[in-house]
């Protein structure tokens, strides 16, 4: 596979990488005597379409903010930027703007995803059968994506595109390809892995098969469980018992917002059933953030091998059967008197 062209190569929102630009040009700011000229705050009125390139400096930004008639002033906006660490996180990508703004109202609007076209805003838990459409919304053809796919290089001891997709909003030039955009994730999700601890050889576990653990965690826990989620699949892997997971059925069917299994889904002819299968499956079930994978790494210390929400932010973690029972008993009670209708 050929290497990517510097301008196919990651744009990723928060991770820009002209900060130290900001630094070394900070003195310019400074040479300016007096208070910039600056536009008043405004909320509405005319808008420009303002593209911002991929490794634009703070100061490149504020110039062609100027020359499409949005701010007052380049000083004006330069100083707004110094000033607010958000600033470096502006995506590249074409930003609708308000025209005639003040600088700080123009920073909001370029933070502002709404604004940006061709965002593809990958979120933590996502499938990539979810982050596909996004792509083709932001101009990617589906046979471009598709074909990608199948040519797009893992990470070595990586079978598989699911999980590797990390969770993060990206924005990419008009000129990149498909190939290149998901690169750009993958090679995102590798520096997360490297530095949640996957390659430091201090798990008995391989990078594939933490990602595998992060995707479980991900999918069911809430991050304040994350640690015991981590820990109840430690535990049960160890004593021999099928993890039995309702979300490795969800994935196997793509449902979204159904907490409710039916035994009859239980019983689905899957390798990802983790109902009918011992062990992990055999790929991740979704694209885990950071938490996720700090925690696959990371469990937290306890007996606990069953856990189960028994209503909306009470989940409850134990080591013994017949507790866990009577917290079933509740969930179903919660669950006939509607208490999850919003998740269903």
């Amino acid at each position: 596979m050929n290497v990517p062209r510097r301008g196919d190569l990651l744009r990723v929102s928060g991770a820009l990488l002209f900060a130290f630009l900001f630094t070394v040009a900070i003195h310019q700011v400074r040479a300016v005597s007096g208070n910039a000229p600056d536009f008043s705050c405004r909320s509405s009125g005319e808008e420009v379409i303002v593209h911002i390139n991929s490794g634009d400096s703070g100061s490149t930004i504020a110039q062609t903010l100027f020359s499409k008639g949005v701010v007052k002033s380049a000083e004006s906006y330069f100083r707004v930027a110094v000033g607010d660490e958000r600033s470096q996180r502006v995506a590249p990508g074409d930003h609708r703007l308000t025209k005639a703004n003040c600088a700080k109202a123009v920073l909001n609007e370029l933070l502002d995803t709404k604004r940006i076209a061709g965002l593809i805003a990958v979120q933590e838990g996502m499938w990539v059968s979810e982050v596909l459409p996004q792509m083709y919304s932001a101009g990617f053809a589906k046979k471009d994506v598709t074909h990608a796919l199948t040519k797009v290089k893992r990470p070595s001891g990586f079978t598989l595109t699911e999980g590797l997709l990390f969770p993060a909003q990206y924005s990419f030039d008009k000129d990149v390809s498909a190939e290149a955009a998901l690169i750009s994730m993958i090679t995102r999700a590798e520096q997360e892995m490297k530095r949640a601890g996957f390659y430091d050889g201090k798990s008995k576990f391989s990078p594939q098969k933490l990602l595998i653990i992060a995707s479980l965690i991900q999918a069911e826990g809430s991050e304040e469980d994350f640690g015991k989620v981590s820990r109840v699949i430690y535990n049960r892997l160890a004593k021999g018992m099928p993890l039995q997971f309702d979300s490795t059925v969800h994935y196997v069917k793509k449902l979204r917002g159904n907490i409710f299994l039916s035994t009859q889904s239980t019983l689905i002819r899957s390798p990802y059933n983790t109902y009918q299968r011992y062990g992990l499956p055999p790929g991740p079930i979704n694209n885990p953030g950071a938490k996720a994978m700090k925690a696959a790494l990371n469990p937290e210390i306890g007996p606990w091998i069953y856990f189960i929400t028994v209503a909306p932010g009470d989940t409850r973690f134990t080591d013994n059967l017949g507790e866990f029972n009577q917290w079933k008993v509740e969930y179903k009670k919660n669950l006939r008197a509607g208490k999850f209708r919003g998740d269903q």
